[in-house]
């Protein structure tokens, strides 16, 4: 079954947890969706450190989900495991990398996911699948046995279908979280270039919420792309090269281009990018003075065909969040077509609580919407 990687009995009670297969389980061996990776691979000794809120909270594991490889590619596309199938289209791309994921909780095959979030993970298969997720602040969510990627990037939160879904996914990641209050929020919208049906779904929801808004210039984020593209494949190919040294043949073409172009930067063009990390983050925090949170597409196009998936790497407007670490919600929202768009609500660092506030007022103004 090409939406988990393994699958446990799913009978009895609890709530329904499904785990991206990067992350480790006791007497269970973690594959990262990669043959080289799953070949090798012994029981893990203990759990990841993210778990111990779901196994304290009698969380029911109903598997691990499949993952595009390594976690280093946007299209779900895995030559090893197979390709989770969108529940809206089976003709269109999943998303990724946390594709197994997002179709998991999109099918009700589990209330809540563990996704990992570099570059846009949790919310491109969220958004390309219609469903919610949360990437999550950086550093907030303990790393412990969760197979590295970008160590500066890396991050792991909740999938679910909806904000209710990933708060719970929160109280078990971190136990005690609880959602905030609604607040008299000011909203930033970044304009972005994106298909109009996208942008004009996003317009219909923030008037039917009536929240006040402000249009917001933040220049850089096309800088901010590129930057940390370049940081992200540098360290993926850093933490990787004795893998694809020593077993190219079992590490699928896409992912092991990508990460040998990793190969190609120098320190000065890290260095580089390290500065402009640094300068952006100070631009956000300078706009989160102005406004509370700031709202643009999760993509700028609906999920593309199966081949034609790796459009998403210029349509994801994810890595900007990831080179500052600070938090983002993915939101379904209706478009008056067979299609949801996504709209992205970043915050500031460790904003989670007010964010998954602003996304239950949001997706009510979306609900309000739908055709009765």
């Amino acid at each position: 079954m090409s939406t988990f990687i393994t699958r446990y009995d799913t009978s009895g009670p609890g709530l329904r947890l499904a785990v991206k297969d990067l992350i480790d389980m006791t007497g269970e061996p973690t594959t990262a969706g990669c043959r080289a990776v799953a070949d090798r691979a012994e029981p893990a000794r203990r759990d990841a450190a993210c778990m111990a809120g779901a196994r304290a909270a009698g969380a029911r594991v109903v598997g691990r989900t499949n993952l595009h490889e390594l976690a280093l590619g946007v299209t779900g596309i895995n030559p090893w495991y197979g390709t989770p199938v969108n529940p809206l289209d089976p003709a269109l791309v999943p998303g990724g990398s946390s594709s197994g994921a997002a179709v998991a909780v999109a099918t009700d095959q589990a209330d809540v996911a563990y996704g990992s979030d570099t570059g846009g993970s949790v919310r491109i298969p969220a958004a390309c699948c219609g469903t919610a997720g949360l990437k999550t602040t950086w550093g907030r969510i303990p790393l412990e046995g969760v197979w590295p990627l970008s160590p500066s990037f890396d991050t792991v939160g909740p999938l679910a279908r909806d904000v209710a879904g990933l708060a719970r996914g929160m109280a078990l990641l971190e136990p005690g979280f609880t959602v905030a209050p609604p607040a008299a929020w000011v909203l930033g919208r970044l304009e972005l270039s994106c298909d109009p049906a996208i942008g004009a779904a996003i317009d219909a929801v923030l008037a039917s919420a009536e929240l006040p808004w402000t249009e917001v210039t933040l220049r850089g984020w096309d800088q901010a792309t590129r930057q940390a593209g370049l940081l992200l494949v540098a360290e993926a190919w850093a933490g990787n090269r004795g893998l694809v040294m020593a077993h190219p043949e079992g590490i699928g073409s896409d992912v092991r281009a990508r990460l040998e172009s990793g190969d190609a930067f120098s320190a000065a063009d890290l260095d580089a990018a390290r500065i402009g990390q640094r300068a952006w983050q100070n631009a956000l925090a300078h706009a989160f003075t102005r406004v509370d949170f700031v709202v643009t597409p999760t993509l700028t196009i609906f999920p593309p065909r199966l081949d034609d998936a790796e459009a998403l790497l210029t349509a994801r407007c994810t890595l900007p969040v990831n080179l500052a670490g600070i938090p983002a919600l993915a939101l379904p929202i209706p478009t008056g077509g067979p299609l949801p768009a996504s709209l992205q609500i970043i915050g500031p660092p460790n904003s989670e609580e007010r964010l998954l506030a602003l996304g239950a007022v949001l997706e009510a103004a979306a609900a309000a919407l739908q055709p009765r």
